[in-house]
């Protein structure tokens, strides 16, 4: 409430208030209020009036309390139309009301600000700027409140006093509330002492849990863990960080086992966590702040949700109500994805957004994976569905569930039930959950390549969120996918313009900066703008160094552009100083498919340092070490596969390529390595192959479907310039189960892949020769001469093989 009535000449008119509308809490309770309080206003029945505040006592709902009484103050300060004298009367009734609620509890901000305009209006200055300043120590964000103080202060400091013509009622009556109001004022502090419970629930998260709790066992008074049913050390690390642990049979309930862990607790405060949330460090004395606010009855933590895979740096921010007071009617509901913010009041000013930060890593691919979360979560959302359940939240949950599977058909029907459901509701906006439905809606809508579906989607949201730079940016991946460059760019400029959307929205950080700078590369390089593209990524890697995505591009724009591959690895490592080892991985492959292998092989073995278990950079190490002969060591490496890894097969093939290609041999580790690709799943028409190779093999024994790993094999020979071991393979290949012609088409198009052009010709001429006249024969034959730099022969060839194609058809 702002001040209104008094103020100097040339001051800045203030807001003229309005009569409040009606709060949400008990709306049929606080409407019938309302209206007897407009009456006895009307009817200048003060003591009416002042009665009916002092009934507000018996109304037994803490909050719908809280809010009649705080409407009744606003209807009697927003009181307008009436002689100056009676206005008095009515401000000093209503002041003296504010002060004596305020002297059972101090802590009320907005009932502080309240009597504080009350008072000013009055001309009691001094009791007016001790109220504000009392707000103002509970509550620096109230409205108003900054420009009520500063008023204040100015016409204290000017002189003035109460108006004149106030009755003398009123001002014997300011001379003894005004003490009052001071004394309250100087009480008005965040209390101390009040306590934090943390609860959670676990199963099998013996990985998670140390982090969590060590992050937050200095902020809590009480830890209360529910257990439904670990196989692994959870409980004993829970007990040996002090928590008391609650053993609940899982029955595919999330909101019963929460509801568990809260009916155990006894602090003033409860706080949620889950085993793969993290209090930022630092955060553990703003924590405990929060406790203090008793007039808050739940704080939203600022939550760092990352994203995808190989710590690539993505993640989403978004405001969760994770603390919230110890209230018996404060519980969960729903099976998954359970909520609990419908069961606080809606009561702007009970509730807060805090600057405590929480980092979320269950989002993380290897963290889902490993504990199937999208599986798990799908089935307990569809037996929601099954028993009934047909909400527009529980879709939205259905629809995010089958994104992280990656199922984005499934996903964008149930995001459309969603959004249809919430179609005219007018309180859509103001779901938590609103925001990223929309974000979400329209990346399925492009996903599944509806491109002017999703930008006239996302039209409609921004109507309704403005400002929410997600959505422009998906607008701009729309029309990306559907060939539209220029409209793209304009998008992401866009982003660029407005930044980050506010937390409020549940937003991709990034979507303003360095995602959209790496969307906007991507556009630039598919239109040949190359120097364009490096600049936008090289400004995306400043922008976040520890988003990698950018790494891969950047690369392979500055190795086409001819920089030296020393150079490039420099220049990537000045922008990204912390290399994350899914930022190795990404520059090894750009330098690997440029040849720059040991360049690429450094990459990799950091990769490796760093995790071990990184299956998939083990076999590029491999890779990269086949490339320099090194035929040992990569056998080596690819042995240490897991045979039950998704590239074990890959591996498989890769050691008894590097096992088999010496002309010495250690049989016995042969033997090691085929059953090793036999349990890894290596198709048994190539481990024929490989056995041919081994022992030799007869025309027409080595299956057909072998045929693309000889050829690659082949390849890989030549590329290390292996001959002895080549002309061995070459006798498996002429015993492929293939016809004459398709061997020599296969061993024509490795030698001219790997530049023995005469070798490829002589190919090619043979078919002609024993065959005759030969489509593809007369074109493999034109690309060897445009190589060997001869167009008119190119062109001879090129003709000869049309006229071939015109004589057939």
């Amino acid at each position: 409430m702002a001040l209104r009535l008094v103020q100097s000449a040339g001051a800045p008119a203030p807001d003229t208030p309005t009569r409040p509308a009606v709060p949400a809490a008990g709306p049929g309770q606080i409407s019938q209020i309302v209206r007897r309080a407009d009456g006895l206003l009307r009817a200048r029945d003060l003591r009416g009036w002042q009665k009916l505040f002092e009934d507000t006592a018996s109304i037994g709902e803490v909050h719908t309390r809280y809010v009649a009484r705080r409407v009744l103050l606003e209807h009697a300060t927003a009181t307008r139309d009436v002689a100056p004298a009676a206005l008095a009367e009515t401000f000093a009734v209503a002041a003296r009301a504010a002060v004596e609620l305020l002297e059972d509890d101090p802590r009320e901000p907005m009932v502080l600000n309240l009597a504080g305009v009350l008072l000013y209006e009055l001309g009691a200055l001094g009791a007016a700027e001790a109220l504000f300043k009392g707000a103002e120590r509970l509550d620096r964000e109230l409205p108003h409140l900054e420009r009520n103080l500063r008023e204040s202060k100015r016409r204290r400091k000017a002189g003035y006093g109460p108006p004149a013509g106030m009755p003398p009622a009123v001002l014997r009556e300011l001379r003894a509330l005004g003490p009052r109001a001071e004394a309250v004022a100087a009480k008005a502090r965040p209390a101390t002492g009040l306590t934090l419970s943390l609860c959670m629930i676990v199963k099998d998260e013996e990985a998670m849990l140390p982090r969590c709790l060590a992050a937050v066992r200095d902020a809590v008074d009480e830890l209360i863990v529910v257990d439904t049913g670990s196989t692994d050390r959870t409980v004993q690390i829970a007990e040996d960080f002090g928590a008391r642990v609650l053993h609940h049979t899982w029955t595919g309930d999330f909101s019963a086992a929460r509801n568990v862990s809260f009916d155990a607790a006894t602090g003033d405060w409860f706080m949620f966590l889950d085993a793969d949330e993290v209090l930022v460090e630092g955060d553990a004395g703003r924590l405990r702040a929060v406790t203090g606010r008793t007039w808050r009855e739940g704080m939203f933590l600022v939550e760092t949700n990352h994203t995808g895979d190989l710590e690539d740096g993505t993640s989403v921010t978004h405001n969760a109500l994770r603390v919230f007071r110890n209230r018996p009617e404060y519980r969960f509901a729903g099976r998954i994805h359970e909520q609990i913010a419908h069961k606080l009041p809606d009561i702007p000013e009970r509730l807060e957004i805090t600057d405590v930060r929480i980092e979320h890593f269950g989002y993380l691919g290897a963290v889902r994976d490993a504990k199937e979360k999208s599986r798990r979560n799908v089935e307990l959302l569809e037996k929601q569905v099954a028993e009934g359940g047909d909400s527009p939240f529980l879709h939205f949950n259905l629809g995010s569930e089958y994104g992280a599977a990656g199922e984005p058909q499934k996903a964008l029907e149930h995001f459309r039930t969603a959004w249809q459901k919430l179609d005219g509701d007018e309180a859509r906006v103001r779901y938590g959950f609103f925001p990223s439905l929309s974000a979400r809606y329209v990346k399925a809508l492009h996903a599944c390549e509806h491109y002017d579906e999703a930008i006239r989607t996302g039209d409609e949201i921004l109507r309704l969120l403005p400002g929410f730079t997600d959505v422009v940016f998906e607008q701009g991946v729309a029309h990306s996918g559907k060939g539209d460059a220029d409209a793209a760019v304009g998008c992401f400029r866009r982003c660029l313009e407005m930044g980050d959307a506010p937390a409020k929205y549940s937003v991709a950080v990034g979507a303003g900066s360095f995602l959209a700078l790496t969307s906007l590369a991507a556009v630039h390089a598919n239109r040949g703008e190359d120097d364009e593209a490096k600049d936008c990524l090289r400004r995306a890697l400043q922008a976040n160094p520890n988003f990698i995505g950018p790494i891969d591009p950047y690369a392979r724009l500055l190795l086409r552009g001819g920089t030296p591959s020393g150079e490039v690895v420099e220049t990537v490592r000045a922008l990204v100083p912390e290399m994350p080892p899914g930022g190795h991985f990404l520059l090894a492959v750009p330098l690997y498919e440029a040849g720059a292998v040991r360049e690429a092989e450094v990459e990799l073995r950091a990769v490796l340092a760093a995790q071990p278990a990184a299956h998939t950079a083990r076999l590029a190490l491999a890779e990269a070490l086949l490339s320099q002969a090194r035929l040992a060591e990569a056998a080596a490496e690819a042995a240490k596969i897991d045979p039950d890894a998704p590239s074990a097969d890959g591996a498989a093939r890769t050691e008894l390529f590097a096992l088999l290609a010496p002309a010495e041999r250690d049989e016995a580790a042969v033997d090691a390595a085929v059953e090793r690709a036999r349990r890894s799943g290596v198709a048994h028409e190539e481990l024929a192959a490989f056995e041919a190779w081994r022992h030799g093999a007869r025309p027409g024994t080595v299956p057909a479907g072998a045929a693309p790993l000889v050829a690659m094999m082949l390849e890989a020979l030549a590329r290390i310039e292996d001959f002895e071991a080549f002309e061995r393979l070459v006798a498996v290949a002429e015993a492929l189960d293939l016809p004459w012609r398709e061997r020599r088409e296969l061993m024509a198009t490795v030698y001219l892949r790997r530049g023995f052009l005469a070798s490829a010709a002589d190919e090619w001429i043979s078919v002609v020769e024993t065959e005759g006249p030969d489509v593809r024969a007369f074109r493999g034959l034109a690309l060897v001469a445009e190589r060997q730099e001869l167009p008119e022969d190119a062109a001879m060839f090129r003709a000869e093989a049309e006229q071939l194609e015109r004589a057939a058809a």
